[in-house]
This record gives C-alpha cells, sequence and structure tokens, in this order.
C-alpha cells in the first residue's frame, strides 16, 4: 500500500471505530428498552429510546416520510466529499480525526434511516426540568467532528484546512 493510502486509511478505521460503537449502543437500547421508556442514570442523564424521522433535533420529523430520502441522498454527498477531502490531507491530523468523526457518525445515522426508517436516539441530558433532544454515538461524534474542524477555522488563518499560520 502505498504511503500516502496508509496515511489516510488509517482514518478510515476510526470513522469504522465509530461506526461499530455507534450500531453496538443503539442495538443494545433496542433490545433492553420500549420506545419512550426512560431510565435516570444521573440526576442530569436518561437513557431513553426514542425514534427520530427527522435530523438533528427532530427538524422535519412530521413532514410525511420524503425527508428520510432527503437526508439520506444529502448524507451520502457529503460522505462521500469527506472521503474525498480525508484522502487529500496532509500533515493535518486535528483534521483528520474530526473528518473521520463526522463520517463514522453519518453513516451510523445513514445505517439507521436505510434499514429502519428512522434514527434510533437514547440519551437525554437534563436540567432544572428542561430536557435536551435525544441523541446517539453518532450525533457526538458528528457535533465533536464539527467543533473541531470550527476550531481549526479560527486557528487558522483563512485557506485550506489543516494549514498552519507562518
Amino acid at each position: 500500500m502505498r504511503e500516502s493510502a496508509a496515511r489516510w486509511t488509517r482514518w478510515l478505521a476510526v470513522s469504522a471505530a465509530v461506526f461499530a460503537a455507534d450500531l453496538a449502543t443503539k442495538a443494545w437500547v433496542s433490545r433492553v428498552f420500549a420506545v419512550g421508556e426512560s431510565v435516570e442514570v444521573t440526576p442530569f442523564f436518561n437513557l431513553v429510546l426514542a425514534h427520530n424521522t427527522g435530523a438533528a433535533f427532530s427538524f422535519l420529523a412530521g413532514a410525511g416520510g420524503w425527508q428520510r430520502w432527503l437526508f439520506t441522498a444529502v448524507t451520502i454527498v457529503i460522505s462521500i466529499a469527506i472521503v474525498v477531502m480525508l484522502s487529500r490531507q496532509r500533515n493535518a491530523p486535528w483534521v483528520s480525526a474530526a473528518f473521520s468523526l463526522v463520517l463514522g457518525g453519518a453513516l451510523g445515522n445513514l445505517y439507521d434511516r436505510l434499514t429502519l426508517g428512522h434514527v434510533v436516539d437514547f440519551v437525554q441530558l437534563h436540567a432544572a426540568g428542561y430536557y435536551w433532544p435525544a441523541f446517539n454515538v453518532a450525533d457526538s461524534a458528528i457535533t465533536v467532528g464539527v467543533a473541531m474542524l470550527i476550531w481549526d477555522s479560527l486557528r487558522h488563518r483563512p485557506g485550506k484546512l489543516g494549514e498552519e499560520k507562518p
């Protein structure tokens, strides 16, 4: 295997690990809980089984089904773009890690959307009677990856992602 291919394919292994962790946790929660069932783990964290037919925060959840295919198409296009960008990264481990997290999370939710028709969510945070919408490992990986990309863009001048300032 060429050195450049080896360099970026190791990041695909990170995406695969995120994907596997996401599927495993969703399978466990789906096996143990009924839809809507909730168990308080700490005073601010519940496990709850929720089926989300929309996007983040149930955006378009009640749209009648067409959104499943829209989100599927968008996820496929973004995933292809991420793989291309990941293959072009040189000496930018922070950005490569960020892309890997986003890709693994996107593929985890895509798998649910294609096989189940909805995304399985199960982490629910709350405080003082206010509840954050339920989410999952894939959503967490996407959020952390995007935050890393934003952080990287703020640390560097405009140009290619991962470029160092002189």
